[in-house]
């Protein structure tokens, strides 16, 4: 039994699920409004929600695409039980959890998300070239219009940031010195590129897109401020073999079996930007004819 950890109606997900009904696959599906209650029935460990039930030595793989497991826990009047149920509890939760990443997996929510910085640092030591990057509080030392500034955390997403309103947080250019300390930000050399690259990479193998984004001035810094009146152009692409094989390393490094992979082809080297363990690959797949959703289900 496969189960698959995603959020309510993702389209990859869907994608996914039809290749595995094809395949006469059985799955379970859990969203993340989920809420299980472990039990214990005939001495195996059993997991029940509302939409759900199932056993956890059941399972013989796993594929974490966003969400997570969630679990309800019993609340006690006396607070001293109750901070030690707690406790136990967590520690439940834990090996419940560790016990489905042990099995046969695609990503986990243990490790979904990552630290831009650390892995940045992995990448130079795996031999990836990385566009020189600091932190800084100010502008003092910043080169303007060759510097670009990115969100250090891994979602650029910003919810509610008004009222019924999400923001999107892009990468731009330092045009202009600001007066003052801000928060910490992370700043990179500006690379002028010839395109940039998404590689879809799954267990030891990568698949690559060109995205001929440099000559639109909406997408030359930030492919993903699409112009939906003038798409970018997307081909298959082959990245070169020594490439392919840090990649892999780097993954190996991270504790990562399957990311989206952002790098720029600028002069004449290759440029590492980020990972993303659990980023958007769905749109590639099609345009490049990869069947990326087939290969999951295969793995899985």
């Amino acid at each position: 039994m496969i189960l698959i950890i995603s959020e309510n109606k993702e389209n990859t997900t869907n994608e996914v699920i039809k290749y595995l009904l094809a395949m006469n696959k059985k799955f379970i599906r859990v969203h993340e409004d989920e809420i299980f209650e472990i039990k214990t029935e005939q001495k195996r460990l059993l997991l029940v929600s509302k939409r759900n039930r199932f056993y956890i030595d059941e399972i013989t793989s796993v594929w974490y695409r966003n969400g997570g497991l969630n679990f309800r826990r019993l609340r006690y009047e006396n607070e001293s039980i109750n901070l030690n149920m707690n406790e136990y509890q967590h520690w439940l939760e834990d090996y419940v959890r560790k016990t489905l990443e042990s099995k046969r997996h695609i990503n986990k929510e243990s490790n979904s998300d990552v630290n831009k910085l650390l892995v940045l640092e992995q990448a130079k030591k795996v031999g990836l070239e990385v566009p020189d990057y600091f932190l800084a509080e100010n502008t003092n030392e910043v080169v303007i219009h060759q510097t670009i500034i990115k969100t250090i955390g891994g979602n650029p997403r910003a919810e509610n940031i008004t009222q019924d309103s999400t923001g999107m947080m892009y990468t731009s250019i330092v045009k202009e010195p600001q007066k003052g300390n801000f928060f910490i930000t992370f700043f990179q050399e500006k690379i002028e590129k010839d395109f940039e690259i998404r590689s879809f990479y799954l267990n030891g193998k990568v698949w690559s897109t060109a995205i001929f984004s440099q000559n639109d001035e909406q997408t030359k810094i930030d492919f993903r401020k699409y112009n939906h009146k003038n798409p970018n152009r997307n081909v298959p692409y082959q990245l070169p073999k020594s490439i392919e094989e840090r990649i892999h390393l780097l993954m190996l490094s991270l504790d990562l079996n399957c990311g989206s992979l952002d790098l720029i082809k600028g002069r004449d080297k290759f440029y590492f930007l980020e990972v993303n363990a659990i980023g958007q690959f769905l749109g590639h797949s099609v345009i490049c004819n990869y069947s990326l959703e087939k290969e999951i289900a295969n793995y899985l």
